[in-house]
């Protein structure tokens, strides 16, 4: 069995053409789009000769908001937030709650010094400095040809 990626442009070639206008007028109700947005943050990772940089666009949070554990080579940053707006007033015809939460785990490798990770937030950028182990720093060295 193939695994195929539904497309909106070819239901009308399924064989059921209407079964897909129902789900479509559900799901893109603004109530449902506005919850099912992916709130994953992008991660761009970078190395220099000394660390590693990770760095999650993650607008919106506190530094409080935020989870950084790490399990023995794995880097897990979790964020769990709950906001629930209270009116006074009985007589209303919306109330939202809002939850929302993520987790991304990375995989150190074996040069990273786990001892040396810092952390900072600014701006909405989550930046996480990972050092190199000493040994790890010294790439390349000339060989002697005997």
């Amino acid at each position: 069995m193939t695994l195929v990626k539904f497309n909106p442009e070819n239901k009308r070639n399924s064989l059921m053409p209407g079964f897909n206008d129902v789900f479509d007028s559900v799901f893109n109700d603004t109530f449902f789009a506005d919850r099912m947005v992916s709130r994953v943050p992008a991660a761009n990772i970078s190395e220099t000769k000394d660390h590693y940089h990770v760095e999650l666009a993650t607008p919106g949070l506190k530094k409080e908001d935020f989870k950084l554990n790490l399990e023995r080579n794995i880097l897990n940053i979790s964020v769990e937030k709950r906001k629930e707006e209270k009116q006074e007033e009985r007589n209303f015809s919306k109330r939202e709650y809002s939850y929302s939460s993520f987790v991304r785990s990375f995989t150190l490798p074996e040069s990273a010094n786990e001892n040396g990770i810092q952390a900072t937030y600014n701006d909405g950028i989550l930046k996480i400095d990972i050092p190199k182990r000493e040994e790890a720093k010294t790439v390349s060295r000339q060989i002697e040809i005997k």
